[in-house]
């Protein structure tokens, strides 16, 4: 398999293996996608990891798959390309992406899915698809906008760079920085602290902040509204507040 799952203490790692880059063939899109879904339905799995190993994230698409393509094929399978970023992106749980080595076109648009990115001091992050004749097609052109603004975002996918990790840092494309031997650690210790939370606030907060920004702040804060009011009938907001009541803050297990 390219792409396997596997769960442990609530924290479901998705992990990349395609030696010796974790080019992301069209097999690999489709195996990404699938167990995003899976991790999606399992109980067991509360929190995800990305993770392409010690060496590397994930250095791109299959160029030489996609060179073999022409208009007529990359117009049907440009969406079922999409739809696999789509769905990592959806996971209605906590995601962090361990980032090694290089996270580059496809690599770097998949690390944009996460919800927190952590990168080995050694990360190199880009979109060079410009150096192909190409844009970002998997959701480059607009998680990275998103998340870093349109301006550095326009930097980075015009000229094709590569970032470095203190860059990536400074700019906002990653959220911490780490020695390379501790990257897979620190997210999965990052991951297991929010598997023991709340599950559908978790849930409700991130489906808050991701459709928030898709469209005005009234319609944004009408979400927020309608989530808030619902966690009212959870056992875990009972939970919650029983246990601040009665032993102060922060002491609550959740189920």
């Amino acid at each position: 398999m390219t792409v396997t799952l596997e769960a442990s203490d609530g924290v479901g790692t998705i992990r990349l293996d395609r030696p010796p880059m974790n080019a992301l063939d069209v097999a690999t899109q489709d195996r990404l996608r699938e167990l995003a879904e899976e991790a999606t339905r399992r109980d067991d799995v509360r929190a995800v990891v990305l993770y392409g190993g010690e060496k590397v994230f994930a250095a791109g698409a299959d160029i030489k798959e996609m060179q073999a393509m022409d208009h007529t094929a990359m117009v049907v399978r440009s969406k079922a390309l999409q739809d696999c970023f789509t769905a990592v992106a959806r996971i209605p749980k906590p995601v962090v992406a361990a980032v090694t080595g290089y996270a580059l076109g496809g690599g770097c648009e998949l690390a944009l899915c996460a919800d927190f990115r952590i990168a080995a001091d050694n990360a190199k992050l880009g979109q060079p698809e410009i150096l192909l004749g190409l844009i970002p097609g998997a959701g480059g052109t607009q998680r990275l906008a998103r998340l870093v603004g349109p301006s550095k975002a326009k930097d980075l996918i015009f000229t094709g760079r590569h970032v470095k990790a203190e860059e990536a840092l400074a700019i906002g494309l990653v959220d911490r920085v780490v020695p390379a031997a501790e990257v897979y650690e620190q997210a999965h210790a990052w991951a297991a602290r929010l598997a023991k939370g709340p599950a559908l606030a978790l849930r409700a907060a991130k489906e808050s902040v991701d459709a928030g920004l898709e469209t005005d702040i009234d319609t944004g804060l009408t979400i927020e509204r309608n989530w808030f009011a619902g966690l009212f009938a959870t056992e875990d907001r009972e939970r919650g507040m029983r246990s601040f009541v009665e032993e102060g803050p922060g002491k609550a297990k959740f189920l």
